[in-house]
Order: structure tokens, then sequence, then C-alpha cells
């Protein structure tokens, strides 16, 4: 298989940088959340929080992506590790990206001013045998539900205004996003975090 010079010189300039944020105890979750961002995620956790339980820094910005890989990287940031989780939200953190940020218990979820957050509800494409469409849009209808119970215990708010609200793009400022309780706090500096 060929690769680019460029393609040898971002992949040699992108080990250094993970390596410093590393070091820095920092995580970015950045872009599509699929399987592989899943794994080299939850190995960056799990390394950090062998190497000591001082608190870790997730940086999110995502479009959102597969639900079972992002409820992978919720659970681990939830469930699995000794060290306190401070998430921030950065860009957009939008889908399965919010559950991510429900990783960090809620005194330790935060966003920069510019962020934005969307909930939608979930989509997929299925085909094939009649029976088999019927299978998917049932998974689809238990997974929104899940969605929509973590979102209601997670913000306070009610089922039944979560699944309004996600029924169709609902966008929300940093602001917004704090006042409908998916954050604690609008940080304008990391320094807010120590």
């Amino acid at each position: 298989m060929y690769v680019s010079q460029e393609e040898q010189e971002n992949a040699q300039h992108a080990i250094p940088l993970a390596m410093r944020l590393l070091k820095a105890r920092t995580v970015l979750i950045s872009g599509q959340v699929d399987q592989e961002l899943a794994e080299r995620v939850i190995s960056q956790l799990l390394i950090l929080d062998a190497e000591s339980h001082d608190p870790i820094r997730v940086m999110i910005t995502s479009q959102g992506g597969h639900v079972d890989a992002g409820y992978a990287i919720h659970d681990v940031m939830r469930y699995a590790l000794h060290s306190e989780i401070k998430a921030v939200g950065a860009g957009w953190v939008a889908s399965i990206a919010v559950p991510i940020l429900f990783g960090a218990a809620r005194e330790n979820r935060f966003a920069f001013p510019n962020t934005r957050f969307l909930l939608h509800q979930p989509s997929g494409g299925a085909g094939g045998h009649l029976s088999d469409i019927r299978i998917e849009a049932q998974e689809m209808v238990k997974i929104r539900e899940k969605l929509n119970k973590l979102l209601a215990e997670e913000t306070g708010q009610t089922e039944e205004r979560i699944r309004q609200d996600s029924d169709r793009n609902f966008w929300m400022s940093a602001e917004e996003a704090c006042n409908y309780g998916i954050i604690t706090r609008v940080i304008s500096s990391v320094k807010e975090l120590d």
C-alpha cells in the first residue's frame, strides 16, 4: 500500500502531539465517533488512570457518530476510572457526543463560550429483508428511549421534554446548554478547571 510523503509527515507529527497531550493529562475527542476513535480514547484514558489518579481533562469537539462507540467512551469515563474527569465542550458537541460529555460528573461538565450543542433522535439506514428492517426499527426505538432517559437523568429535564426537543435538530448555545442542564458552567479559560 502506497503512503504519500504528506501522510507520513502527518503521522509523524500526530504521535508527538498525542504524547504531549497525554503528558498534560488531556484526551481529545474530535471528529466522527466510531470504533477507531473509541479505541484510541479509551486506551488513552486507561493509560492515564493507571499512571496516576490526578484529574484528566477530556476536550470534546464532535459531530457525533456511532451510538455504541459513544456509549463505550461514556461508560469508561463514568465507570472504569479512578481519576476525576473534567469534560470540556469546544466548537460543537452534537448527537452521541453529548452523552460522552455525561461521562464526567455533573459538576465537571463545562464548555467554552462559542460551543454549540445539538440534540436529535438517532438516525440509521436499514435495508434488506422486511423482517431485518423491522428489527432495525425496533432497535432504533430502544436506542432513542435509552438516550432520552440518560439525557433526562443528566439534565434534570423530563423525558417528555427531551423527547419533544430531540424530535428534530435542537441546537443550543453554551449558555442555553448550561440553563438546560447539559453543562455546569461556561468557561473562558482552562484555568477555571483548577
